[in-house]
């Protein structure tokens, strides 16, 4: 039985969703406790944190080339070939993970300075940065894991890890943060340790779980073999997106910079309002990370029909599905901002934000899904280029002409996000319905000989 017959978008899904929120969870953990401290205080970490946010997905160029490589080699029948390119994967994110923790502990403080940061949240930034970004080479190795687990359909698996490592991270939140039970009172610095721990011993069960999981075991010398052959497959796919990843995060760093210029209110308000949003941006990610392993496997089958209308299906669900999460959210939002503080004039400016994310999200999300979906099939280069054009040709020039020429503020921000987002998922969806992506597969079925 071809391996993608085996998937189902709900079994691939719901897992990675439920992952996808754990991990977020991890963050807005620290914002929402170190918000009892105060907004000064959660306004610096939110920054450290989207630094931090940065810093992951890139560690996703490597995570999103292997998921690709491994699901189109499982769909193509080459199982062994799956395992080296998996091994190999890790290696090379291991690698960069800890050239980023260096960059991140030498550099961090110049970052944070740079993106307009009040200097009086300078210093309690930098602590919780430093001490974050010298372990961040442990998330660089659990992303890679995580990404071969999900695309052999273990996504389960990955979700229950998550999960653990939460539960860790609050209870070692509510200790070295607070000082309960007689454990040192440590504000930020122990939200850090907390992270800290709690991710080197979820890394610790991913590795059992991947000598476990995985069809064809790893051996120890694919660890180290270089084949240029496998980097090739893998940088094909991963090097597009993280230029996609890049420029993203780069051109919102640098539209965080403006609600930086508006005033430490807009921040403390914008950093509240993503922690709330960024679980409606999860529903697209699962779908669309769900969706790129099935098609992944379609594609690698030879299945080009199949996967065209898996995606079509894929978007269907997400349209529907988003809008009836955003919109319940929206008539309890003030109910939410009120999760995270009782200033009621960051409340009020959060939940017109809010209300506009019912526009917004189902936008972010069919260009989550579509974009993953032409990945799968090894179309990476146009997602690149069209994103580059829309984020920093309409996006960021936009957040600056309507937040802060015209003083619309954090509204006038947010209105640039959702015509980013928006053109972008239409010219992906023209590419899908073109078909150009079908010449772009990376492997053919056993049976047929590949060329180099």
């Amino acid at each position: 039985m071809a391996s993608w017959k085996k998937l189902s978008l709900f079994a691939v899904t719901w897992p990675i969703f439920v992952d996808s929120v754990l991990r977020m969870m991890l963050g807005t953990a620290d914002v929402f406790m170190l918000s009892r401290i105060s907004d000064q205080v959660t306004g610096a970490v939110g920054l450290a944190n989207e630094i931090i946010v940065f810093c992951i997905l890139m560690f996703g160029f490597v995570g999103i080339g292997t998921s690709v490589a491994v699901a189109q080699n499982l769909g193509a029948g080459r199982k062994k070939e799956a395992s080296r390119i998996s091994a190999l994967a890790i290696t090379i994110n291991l690698i960069f993970g800890i050239i980023v923790s260096i960059v991140l502990v030498v550099f961090g403080e110049s970052l944070m300075r740079l993106m307009n940061l009040d200097p009086g949240q300078v210093a309690i930034a930098k602590k919780y940065l430093t001490l974050i970004g010298a372990f961040i080479w442990v998330e660089a190795l659990s992303y890679a894991i995580s990404s071969v687990l999900r695309s052999n359909g273990q996504t389960r698996d990955v979700m229950y890890v998550t999960l653990g490592v939460n539960i860790i991270h609050v209870v070692g939140n509510s200790l070295l943060i607070f000082g309960n039970l007689g454990f040192p009172e440590l504000g930020v610095t122990g939200a850090a340790v907390s992270t800290i721990v709690s991710r080197l011993l979820g890394l610790i069960v991913l590795i059992v779980i991947l000598y476990r999981r995985i069809p064809a075991p790893i051996r120890l010398k694919d660890y180290i073999t270089f084949d240029s052959r496998i980097v090739k497959q893998i940088l094909s796919i991963g090097l597009p997106s993280a230029g996609e990843h890049l420029s993203w995060q780069s051109q919102y760093l640098m539209i965080v910079s403006f609600v930086n210029i508006i005033g430490q209110a807009a921040l403390s308000t914008h950093v509240y309002v993503m922690n709330v949003t960024n679980y409606f941006m999860a529903l697209g990610m699962a779908i669309g990370m769900g969706t790129e392993i099935i098609i992944g496997h379609m594609v690698g089958a030879g299945e080009f029909k199949a996967a065209y209308h898996r995606l079509l299906k894929s978007l269907r669900i997400c349209f529907v599905v988003t809008f009836v999460v955003v919109g319940i959210a929206a008539i309890f939002r003030k109910d939410l901002l009120g999760l995270f503080t009782d200033n009621p004039d960051i409340i009020a400016m959060g939940s017109t934000i809010l209300l506009l994310s019912i526009i917004l999200e189902p936008g972010r999300t069919f260009n989550l899904v579509v974009i993953n979906s032409l990945r799968a099939a090894g179309d990476a280069k146009f997602p690149v280029f069209m994103g580059v054009i829309s984020m920093w040709g309409v996006a960021v020039p936009l957040a600056y002409w309507l937040g802060i020429h015209l003083g619309m503020g954090l509204l006038g921000i947010w209105i640039a996000f959702v015509v980013d987002e928006w053109l972008r998922g239409i010219l992906m969806y023209l590419r899908w319905k073109s078909g150009a992506w079908k010449s772009k597969a990376l492997v053919k079925p056993v049976g047929v000989v590949l060329t180099e």
